[in-house]
């Protein structure tokens, strides 16, 4: 009987892994060919706008910077070229200032003498660093699970775009510093904090894990994607979602084009002079700017290692490559 039930067990497992199910690319040009730079240190945490690797240094949109951050500190932005990082506890740095905040900071911003800070509890402040004072202060409804991929606030002309841990862009009067307006992106999902936030041309463009909006001229457009990635290049958005599509639009999120790759599972958006895909089987898939056709290397990482696309730059463990 025990010899049965084994055997019952060791078939159950066999099926089920017979039953994962692969991307599998049907031809490759071998391995890409760019230059690597090393990195010094593997990289520990993300977000959207950056890393931090275990030697204390940071990956920003502007590439990797010798400026460390101390340790027991976490890289969250740059802004007006200060660098802004968390404890993760109660502080908060910019570059080297230290400032008391009595929360986890999780995204932060800043702009002149505003700094705009979201926590982890869904609260959001404004502070500002001159007189180090709280100017606004607006808790709204706690989240207890989030993506990991936080978006920061945004300065946009005289507003201020706060991306919430539930799903809202709360906008804020520069001027006055109060609450003027609540953008609702994704009221349901256990995941549904913002993960991206940009203004393209007077547009607003969000997303969560499972919806994307664009708000501009009065219009707003929703969609609902369950996406792994996205990203902006001049107009047009790419998103990358959990059934291995790649979809083209432009920011009124009509679609232009899209691409399907069975069972594939994108690990990053980046952008050279056209769109790459990062994808977990070890492929780096090169879509032509038309998406009629695409290339498809080999490129050999380790998955379960964190790895971030920046601009036109993936890093990865502790190396980098730039895109063509």
């Amino acid at each position: 009987m025990k010899n049965l039930l084994f055997l019952s067990a060791l078939i159950f497992v066999l099926a089920g892994c017979a039953g994962k199910e692969f991307y599998e690319a049907e031809d490759t040009v071998g391995d890409y060919d760019n230059t690597k730079a090393s990195l010094n240190g593997d990289i520990v945490s993300i977000n959207k706008d950056g890393a931090t690797l275990d030697s204390g240094e940071i990956i920003t949109k502007r590439g990797v910077s010798k400026f460390k951050i101390p340790e027991g500190y976490t890289f969250l932005n740059i802004s007006d070229d200060v660098v802004i990082s968390s404890n993760y506890k109660d502080k908060v740095l910019l570059d080297k200032k230290e400032i008391e905040v009595g929360g986890v900071v999780v995204a932060a911003t800043l702009k002149g003498n505003k700094l705009a800070l979201l926590f982890s509890n869904n609260s959001i402040q404004l502070y500002d660093t001159d007189s180090e004072k709280v100017t606004l202060k607006e808790y709204f409804t706690h989240s207890f699970v989030n993506d990991t991929r936080i978006a920061n606030p945004y300065f946009m002309s005289n507003i201020i775009l706060f991306p919430t841990l539930d799903g809202k862009i709360v906008v804020i009067s520069e001027a006055s510093n109060q609450v003027i307006r609540n953008i609702v992106v994704d009221a349901d999902g256990q995941f549904n904090n913002i993960i991206f936030l940009d203004v393209i041309n007077d547009t607003l463009v969000a997303a969560t894990g499972n919806k994307v909006i664009s708000v501009g001229d009065g219009v707003l457009n929703l969609k609902d994607y369950n996406i792994r990635d996205i990203i902006t290049k001049d107009k047009i958005i790419y998103i990358a979602t959990v059934d291995g599509q790649i979809i083209k639009t432009d920011i009124s999120l009509n679609i232009i084009d899209r691409r399907k790759y069975k069972y594939a599972k994108f690990y990053a958006l980046a952008y050279g002079t056209s769109l790459y895909a990062l994808e977990s089987q070890g492929y780096l898939i090169n879509i032509a700017n038309d998406f009629k056709s695409d290339t498809i290397y080999d490129f050999s990482f380790d998955n379960e290692k964190k790895v971030i696309a920046l601009g036109d730059t993936i890093y990865y463990k502790d190396e980098s490559i730039i895109l063509k």
